[in-house]
């Protein structure tokens, strides 16, 4: 009995210790903007991401078709610019406001592969948040509106990222995560070394950039396949729900990141929805698509 506790337990333990890792490996990133910029720290972390999963998965074992390759390429040029585009909205907003609203992005993805009369709800709640964050000129809760249009850049980004990553469901999710992040990697390690130059080559930064791409990709994409072979995607949607909730915390514990209680309320607002569209989405595919593997 205790055993099957343990199995039923350890899959969500996993997808809440992936969350964590994602969020603390960013909250570290965040500190190198100084040093290297968020250009850099992109290039970092995308850079020694793809060095550790190819090293880790030899992607090169498996034949490649040609229509997977141009899907594997459309797929990675996504996921490099939803990296940079979200550590540059990092910039200017706090780490949970920024993931909050490029959540945006796969609850869009959700809303238009559904259409049930509950996922109006859904989409209220969303809509709601939304407007709880952005930016209008009124209220101490307004954010930096540059800061703003990054995040929903990197929202597009990474709906995008989920549509193009879809249609490689049928090769190993280690085969294509790897590929993919080699191809974000040659996508956006230019504008890092362009803007960071020799200081990226600095033995310190360098250490602490490997450090980053271990903590906030290779051990939550290892935490996530392991959960996604054991949960429903439902299941895995409502825990990853979480990540706002998450990166707001250790905002505010890592970085001294203080949001205000319509803040909260913003991020309830979007957790909620994130995790109601999960219950109630189509399961047309099973959740082991190399898309569900977040960055």
């Amino acid at each position: 009995m205790t055993s099957r506790r343990l199995a039923s337990i350890l899959p969500l333990l996993a997808v809440l210790g992936s969350v964590t890792a994602l969020g603390i490996g960013t909250s570290l990133a965040k500190q190198l903007f100084p040093q290297v910029g968020s250009l850099g720290t992109t290039a970092l972390r995308v850079g020694f991401s793809a060095l550790l999963l190819l090293a880790l998965w030899r992607p090169w074992r498996w034949p490649l078709s040609r229509a997977d390759a141009l899907s594997v390429l459309r797929y990675g040029v996504a996921l490099g610019f939803m990296n940079l585009l979200f550590y540059m909205s990092l910039r200017t907003i706090p780490f949970g406001m920024a993931v909050a609203i490029e959540f945006s992005g796969p609850l869009a993805v959700a809303m238009f592969s559904s259409r049930k009369p509950i996922d109006f709800v859904w989409l209220a709640l969303a809509v709601a948040g939304l407007g709880l964050l952005l930016p209008l000129g009124h209220g101490v809760a307004s954010l930096d509106p540059e800061g703003v249009m990054y995040a929903l850049a990197a929202a597009v980004c990474w709906g995008a990222y989920i549509v193009f990553g879809k249609r490689l469901s049928h090769l190993h999710a280690g085969h294509s995560v790897a590929l993919g992040l080699s191809v974000a990697a040659l996508t956006v390690v230019p504008f890092g070394v362009w803007h960071a130059g020799s200081a990226l080559l600095d033995p310190r930064i360098l250490l602490l950039g490997l450090g980053v791409a271990a903590i906030s990709s290779a051990l939550p994409i290892s935490l996530e396949m392991m959960a996604l072979k054991r949960l429903s995607q439902a299941a895995f949607g409502i825990m990853t729900s979480m990540e706002p909730a998450v990166a707001a915390l250790l905002g505010l514990l890592v970085l001294d990141e203080r949001l205000d209680r319509l803040q909260w309320l913003a991020i309830f607002c979007i957790m909620l929805a994130a995790a109601g569209s999960s219950v109630t989405a189509r399961r047309d595919r099973p959740p082991s698509a190399p898309a569900e593997v977040l960055m």
